[in-house]
């Protein structure tokens, strides 16, 4: 079933008011007809909706049943992803919000291999946004997880110093009790931050910032990952200690 979001400016009552590259899609590209049913993510909340109509370049759903459709976790998950080389970031984005990630924070580390400057900066944004957006589409997200503003390592740790509780995925780390305790931390309605360092690794300097800014230092096993399986491994385990232990 196909999910649109709509601000919840454009709604009315008990009808939304479809407009974009979104009424393109259901009336040119889909050729939606009359009664065809589909979700409406609006404010948070999915709503099970019928095509009734067409009006001034917009699709009119109306509303079947409220509520029809609660994907998000019981917690939010903000991933801080180490700058990664050529298309690594799009791969992540996309894996972490159809696993439940709130936002994705793009970061800027000291083993960065890839340096951007403002202008690209915003591109790079602008793109990752929109597959953020395509993923919450399939996955049936009842939010868009938001892409932030590239930050610097030192920006995002004053960021990660509001949420609930920073997990930080560090090779170096002995064993996974220490990842099982800081799981065990995790409660309903908490903030999570994940810091995954990029292709070089984190620095010492890196590890011990996180350290003092109350980063729980974590294993993602015995074996080495690439930053992008480190990514989706981390947000993974969240999601899982969510759906599972937090009902």
């Amino acid at each position: 079933m196909f999910n649109f979001f709509v601000v919840k400016e454009n709604r009315l009552d008990n009808r939304f008011y479809i407009g974009g590259g979104d009424y393109n899609h259901i009336k040119n590209v889909l050729r939606m007809q009359m009664g065809d049913t589909f979700l409406v993510s609006s404010d948070g909340v999915s709503n099970l909706c019928r095509l009734v109509g067409f009006e001034n370049e917009c699709a009119v759903a109306e509303i079947i049943e409220k509520n029809y459709n609660a994907t998000e976790l019981p917690i939010k998950i903000y991933l801080f992803e180490g700058l990664p080389k050529s298309d690594k970031m799009e791969f992540i984005i996309e894996k972490a919000v159809e696993l439940g990630a709130t936002a994705i924070v793009p970061t800027e580390m000291e083993h960065c291999v890839v340096k951007l400057d403002n202008k690209k900066k915003e591109q790079k944004v602008s793109r990752w946004q929109k597959i953020a957006e395509a993923a919450a589409k399939q996955s049936k997200r009842n939010i868009i997880p938001e892409v932030l503003d590239c930050m610097s390592f030192k920006t995002a740790l004053e960021f990660a110093k509001e949420l609930d509780l920073l997990l930080v995925p560090y090779e170096c780390a002995g064993g996974m009790a220490a990842t099982k305790k800081a799981l065990a931390k995790i409660k309903k309605g908490m903030s999570v931050g994940i810091i995954i360092g990029p292709e070089g690794g984190f620095s010492e300097k890196e590890i011990a910032a996180a350290k003092t800014a109350g980063g729980e230092i974590i294993s993602l096993g015995s074996r080495i990952l690439r930053t992008e399986t480190a990514a989706v491994t981390a947000v993974s385990m969240c999601m899982l200690y969510a759906e599972t232990e937090l009902d």
